[in-house]
């Protein structure tokens, strides 16, 4: 039997104060917030994301590209759809302790990175950029990563201003399988 339709919202107890949809439940954020995957000291040992992102399959580990020195990866509480980060092999906190070809490697891939989202998605700009130290906002400053944002007229909507949430439209693994389709050799 079909439940009868009115124009009145089911109250449910225990859900909070009704408030159509001024709540985004995101509960895939937590991990986030409880700092799950941070390392737990400054060393490779440390338990150290990045260090580990390597080691995994380029899907499990949502690698899209490899080179010598550097890989990009999609960042797993991404700003924008196709954000990624251009990550040192090697562990290394200080962009100005990166080598030669460590720096001119991520500079490549930051120039691929951003070939690759225009292909793939049509990305109208990007905000990239690198937070040295926890002080400067970094959530790993153990091990640099300069991060890649695509951006789009018109991206910042009511949600991210007034809810302070980005909605993304497609689940990681397929976003990392487009870019990893559009990185250019």
């Amino acid at each position: 039997m079909l439940a009868r339709m009115t124009s009145e919202p089911e109250q449910q107890i225990g859900v909070g104060t009704q408030d159509a949809f001024q709540r985004l439940w995101t509960p895939h954020r937590m991990a986030y917030i409880q700092g799950e995957n941070k390392p737990t000291g400054p060393g490779a040992g440390d338990g150290c994301p990045f260090c580990t992102i390597p080691e995994k399959s380029d899907e499990d580990g949502l690698v899209i590209a490899r080179g010598e020195h550097v890989y990009a990866v999609l960042n797993l509480y991404p700003y924008n759809g196709g954000h990624l980060m251009v990550v040192p092999f090697r562990h290394v906190a200080d962009y100005p302790d990166l080598d030669g070809p460590e720096t001119a490697e991520l500079a490549e891939f930051t120039k691929r990175a951003m070939t690759a989202l225009r292909t793939a998605s049509g990305a109208h700009g990007f905000n990239i950029g690198m937070n040295q130290g926890t002080v400067a906002g970094a959530g790993i400053a153990a091990h640099l990563h300069q991060h890649v944002v695509p951006r789009w007229g018109g991206d910042t909507n009511f949600m991210p201003v007034v809810g302070h949430t980005k909605v993304l439209p497609q689940l990681l693994a397929d976003t990392r399988a487009m870019l990893a389709a559009a990185w250019p050799a």
